[in-house]
């Protein structure tokens, strides 16, 4: 089984794996927080013994995306402290610059994400990572991985429908009913996290990316860029930051099919986007909405100017830094009509 996965699986080597584990879920993490943050909270969306029970065996923890690093590290961290769980994490292998990066990560319980291969090749990896994820959940294993690939540049935090189908690949190939979907859904245990920074260390970055993206369609990101984020975003402040546990989603999907049984019967991609609406209703609900001051329109101004660019469209950028914060608040409200009139 190990062979099979070699090239992406997380290192797990006795005394090593333990080293790693203490250093990052205790000094470098802590001195990091205190450095760039107002402080960082584990908190829950609704009842918390239920949530505790749900990730009691495990669970796989799918959130939306802020940091490249962080993000995952940070859950990690608040888990361990708090219910001796340590996730395994999922990585793209775009990040990788570095040997010694690939090294580091794998020996800190990250598998390999790979990406950026031919149509055929894509295939063939999303299986593989698939039957990875699934041979993890069924030993018991809690799992870390984002809602859509890359980070949402404008903090429209929607769940990729392709992400779902990479998890689920091989559930047509087993030729299994499509009423069964759902069930085999349910054995992952899915239980969305909401992240929310105060202050996005990485705002102006994203904002010069669109505008490098809008200029020119075929513009790409390069190694140095995702180096240049990774960065600064460990290094940026941060503000407050929260993480919201919310309940697994199995409960909704039973929720769901109590009351609209045909469901059972729809296409898989039906299926699938039913479920990405779920997760990203617990997300949106479980958003910190953050006070916004006076001073905040010259934090703005201060981020716009770090913006680098020869052909510098200021009306556009500062459009695009207020629409990243605005976006979670537009959602957040939202969910929250949507609940009170469904509910």
């Amino acid at each position: 089984m190990q062979d099979e996965f070699k090239d992406i699986r997380a290192y797990r080597v006795g005394w090593l794996l333990n080293v790693c584990d203490w250093l990052m879920a205790f000094p470098l993490l802590q001195v990091w927080a205190c450095r760039t943050t107002k402080g960082i909270r584990l908190d829950y969306l609704g009842d918390r013994k239920q949530i505790e029970s749900d990730i009691r065996h495990g669970a796989f923890f799918m959130t939306n995306h802020r940091d490249i690093i962080l993000d995952a590290s940070w859950l990690s961290y608040l888990l361990r402290r708090r219910y001796w769980i340590r996730p395994f994490i999922g990585i793209g292998n775009n990040l990788f610059a570095k040997r010694w990066i690939e090294l580091l990560v794998r020996f800190n319980r990250c598998f390999v994400v790979k990406r950026g291969a031919g149509a055929h090749a894509q295939i063939a990896n999303s299986r593989q990572l698939s039957a990875y994820i699934r041979h993890l959940r069924s030993q018991g294993e809690s799992i870390w991985l984002a809602q859509r690939e890359g980070r949402a540049k404008d903090s429209n935090d929607m769940t990729q429908p392709g992400v779902l189908h990479m998890l689920t690949i091989d559930f047509e190939q087993q030729n299994r009913p499509v009423e069964e979907f759902f069930d085999y859904v349910k054995e992952l245990n899915i239980c969305p996290v909401s992240l929310s920074y105060e202050f996005d260390p990485c705002d102006y970055l994203k904002a010069r990316e669109m505008q490098l993206r809008r200029d020119n369609p075929r513009w790409h990101k390069t190694k140095r860029d995702d180096v240049e984020s990774m960065k600064t975003g460990i290094r940026g402040y941060k503000g407050h930051v929260v993480y919201r546990l919310t309940p697994s989603i199995n409960h909704d999907i039973d929720r769901m099919l109590e009351k609209f049984p045909y469901y059972r019967g729809l296409p898989v991609k039906e299926q699938i986007n039913h479920l990405c609406f779920i997760i990203d209703q617990h997300i949106f609900l479980g958003y910190e909405i953050f006070e916004r001051g006076t001073d905040f329109d010259r934090y703005i101004e201060s981020r716009l100017a770090k913006i680098d660019l020869p052909n510098k469209d200021e009306a556009f950028l500062r459009e695009k830094l207020y629409e990243m914060y605005n976006n979670p608040v537009i959602n957040h409200q939202k969910s929250l009509k949507f609940k009170e009139s469904k509910f």
